[in-house]
């Protein structure tokens, strides 16, 4: 499944036009490289995403395209969240 796609069904960022964006400004890793866009997950693929000043790692746990909202946390589990000072 693609980044920007996962991003939006999983909620982690509300419109996919919005994660393309953020992945197009190589604010988000997948194993430790950059991701664009159109970049393929699997399952247990670890994320990165830098949302301004908060970094968000999260696990992926499946791969679904059409999740209801409640379901939608099922998807990934969190990591770790840290505040980044620029």
């Amino acid at each position: 499944m693609r980044l920007d796609k996962f991003l939006k069904v999983s909620r982690l960022i509300k419109r996919r036009t919005l994660a393309k964006e953020v992945a197009d400004q190589g604010r988000i890793t997948i194993n430790g490289v950059t991701a664009k866009a159109s970049s393929t997950l699997s399952k247990g693929d670890e994320l990165v995403i830098r949302f301004g000043q908060k970094l968000v790692t999260v696990k992926v746990n499946e791969l679904k395209e059409i999740v209801r909202k409640d379901e939608a946390e099922m998807l990934y589990s969190v990591i770790k969240e840290e505040k980044v000072n620029s």
